[in-house]
């Protein structure tokens, strides 16, 4: 007492006492009370050593935590807050472990100790961590603090390992399985919940996707069984909408194929003490026993489901399987391989009149690195020749095939039906139970009375709801299922290529059809594109297509036509060569009526000489050096021209003409027609003018 007393100074007495008080589960506080009044008693011992009471406080916020991290103790981070500021002269607590039993935060504590000069007192004595003795003691204590957490640790975690390697542990279990008395895994007893879940599996097998599963169960109205693990309700079975996620994590637990499987999952510390939840691959799992108990699916269909799921991933590493049939018009979307590399080759559409027309496209390195694309293949072609490829490999087994289509969809109906009615049934016992609560209560007691009839009516309307939902339901079905309907695909299944280019089959079925005949497609460009096919059984095809011309090859004029144009340029403008060609019934290459500037067009495009180029290698005059030949103004050479005096020829559509020279011994023929006077005086002039150019 007297080395502990000689450890105490004047700076220390000057500031205040801090107890820290830890119990590590609220079970231990309850129960292990003696501990707790052992720790508060420490008190007494900083009065002992000089400190008044008033001033020894007490930390205790931390009851019920455990003292491996220093995360979620806000106790103990307070105490570190006020050594840290030198408010504290002493810390005290009942021994190391119930400050840390983790030596980084403890050795944290006693450094910042040792830097504010504050003392650690413990049952064993007081110590300060200015001195080397005193520290070293201290940090073995905060190490066998650690190292005793870790041994009772491995006692119990050895015995967890040890039941959880013969199957025996019992774990925390999906909706749909139950312990029973013995302690076994059965099936749930509630039917409605066994049939929820057989149907979830039935609809996957049958969509191969979990965002399709979900939004089945959302169309059709059907709500999915959770059992609550936390909160007030722990325990309690509820119904709610079917999510994406929980989708995922029923397809990817393998207790619904009876397999026990411990150590699926680790957790990881980060730097910053929080804790990080990661899936284990299994070869990682501490166990993995198939056929511990019952499952709703075998297990061969668990790792069909797994495989299915890989596939839709949309991100899945760098040699990225099948996905999922898409929307859009692309037969082959998912299973087409460059036949140059080796890859999968990706989708994308171009616009044109007749819709979206697919290309398959090899670009991955142009996308990462820059490089050139691989290669880019017209889609619609191929399409074209697998659906006829396909149209010959299928007719025999087409009846078959859609004897087995109709089954499931009636199956589908039925399965779906038998589950809404599960939920009229949970609704009616729902209202009976109120009607039931409602009768036994006291009529005179108002209050309680009139809370169990408005709970009763508020069932009555649900069940009313949930009735009417099911008959509307169930009329809808009987609409797609009636004879009528079954013997028309009886009929259409029949005729294979009807189904097939039948426009109400959509895109997406058409895709189905594909997969499960054909495994994958290699596409190769070079001379002609190269089509490799293989089947699902093994065998494969190869086709051979030349490569499509560019879309303006086909936009072209025939080569016919043009030859044609060239030919009428001579005699005829531009608008009048349309007419002929209107009138022959001809068009474009484009489909269209011939017009003046479409003839145009072409003529520049091929480089055919203008009309008006062939007129003046012929000799043609223009109107001004027409007018200035004869010696009079362009109006009268227009005059002469209208009253036919001059020879012209149309050089364009815009009433511009080139004009034949006059010759020397040319005589001047009057028109036909009837002249009036002032078309005879320039007739004279003409004459006239021909004859002083002769005399010349």
């Amino acid at each position: 007492m007297t080395d502990m007393h000689s450890k105490v100074r004047t700076a220390h007495l000057a500031r205040d006492a801090y107890l820290y008080v830890r119990q590590s589960t609220v079970r231990q506080v309850f129960e292990n009370t003696e501990s707790t009044k052992r720790q508060y008693a420490l008190r007494q011992r900083a009065v002992a050593l000089g400190w008044p009471i008033e001033r020894v406080h007490v930390i205790d916020t931390d009851l019920g935590q455990s003292g491996a991290s220093a995360v979620d103790r806000e106790g103990f981070k307070r105490l570190i807050t006020e050594v840290s500021l030198g408010r504290a002269g002493i810390v005290l607590g009942l021994e190391v472990s119930r400050l840390a039993r983790n030596c980084m935060d403890w050795h944290r504590l006693l450094e910042l100790c040792a830097l504010s000069n504050a003392l650690i007192l413990d049952e064993d004595g007081l110590y300060d961590p200015n001195d080397f003795n005193d520290r070293l003691l201290l940090g073995l204590k905060g190490t066998m603090s650690e190292a005793e957490l870790h041994f009772l640790r491995a006692r119990l975690r050895g015995g967890i390992l040890n039941k959880a390697r013969r199957g025996e542990l019992a774990l925390p279990l999906p909706v749909g399985f139950v312990y029973d008395e013995r302690g076994q895994v059965r099936f749930d007893p509630d039917s409605r919940v066994r049939e929820a879940i057989r149907l979830f599996f039935e609809v996957f097998r049958r969509t191969g996707s979990a965002c399709a599963t979900a939004k089945h169960f959302r169309e059709q109205g059907l709500l999915f069984p959770r059992r609550l693990r936390t909160g007030p309700q722990k325990g309690e079975l509820i119904w709610a909408e079917l999510g994406h996620s929980r989708a995922l994590e029923l397809l990817h637990n393998p207790r619904y194929a009876g397999v026990f499987s411990y150590g699926r999952k680790q957790t990881v510390k980060q730097v910053d003490g929080s804790t990080l939840c990661r899936t284990r691959s299994r070869e990682e799992w501490h166990s993995f026993i198939p056929m511990a108990h019952e499952g709703y699916i075998s297990f061969d269909d668990y790792e069909e489901n797994l495989r299915r799921l890989k596939e839709c991933s949309q991100s899945y590493g760098e040699e990225r399987r099948k996905s999922p049939p898409r929307e859009g018009p692309a037969l082959l979307q998912g299973i087409v391989i460059c036949g140059l590399c080796g890859r999968r080759m990706t989708v994308r559409y171009r616009m044109r009149r007749e819709g979206a027309c697919p290309e398959y496209a090899c670009e991955k390195d142009a996308i990462q690195y820059g490089q050139p694309v691989c290669q880019i293949v017209a889609g619609k072609n191929v399409d074209k020749a697998i659906g006829q490829l396909l149209v010959e490999k299928m007719t025999p087994v087409a009846m078959e095939m859609a004897m087995a289509v109709q089954q499931e969809i009636c199956d589908r109906l039925e399965e779906a039906d038998r589950l809404r009615a599960k939920q009229v049934e949970r609704v009616r016992y729902e209202a009976d139970l109120a009607q039931r609560r409602y009768m036994q209560v006291d009529p005179g007691n108002r209050l309680v009375a009139d809370a169990l009839e408005a709970e009763w009516n508020e069932k009555l309307r649900a069940l009313a709801e949930a009735r009417e939902e099911l008959e509307k339901r169930r009329q809808s079905d009987r609409l797609r299922i009636d004879e009528e309907e079954r013997a028309r695909i009886i009929a259409v299944a029949t005729d294979f290529p009807r189904v097939w280019e039948n426009p109400n089959t959509s895109d997406r079925d058409r895709k189905r059809m594909v997969r499960l005949l054909i495994e994958d497609v290699t596409l190769t460009r070079k001379k002609g594109i190269i089509i490799q096919i293989r089947f699902k059984g093994g065998t494969a095809t190869t086709l051979t297509q030349p490569i499509p011309p560019p879309s303006y090859k086909k936009w072209e004029t025939p080569p016919d036509i043009i030859a044609q144009i060239d030919r009428l340029i001579d005699e005829h403008t531009d608008k009048q060569i349309a007419s002929i060609f209107n009138e022959q019934g001809l068009q474009s290459g484009k489909g269209k009526p011939f017009s003046s500037s479409i003839i145009g067009r072409l003529r520049t495009t091929h480089g055919l000489k203008s009309r008006f180029d062939r007129l003046r290698e012929r000799g043609m005059l223009t109107m001004n050096e027409m007018a200035a030949r004869v010696g009079v103004c362009e109006t009268t050479v227009r005059s002469w021209l209208k009253i036919g005096l001059l020879r012209g020829h149309a050089h364009n559509d815009h009433g511009e003409y080139l004009f034949e020279p006059p010759t020397g011994n040319e005589p001047f023929k009057w028109p036909g027609k009837k002249l009036s006077k002032r078309q005879q005086l320039n007739g004279s002039m003409y004459i006239q003018t021909k004859e002083v150019q002769y005399e010349a």
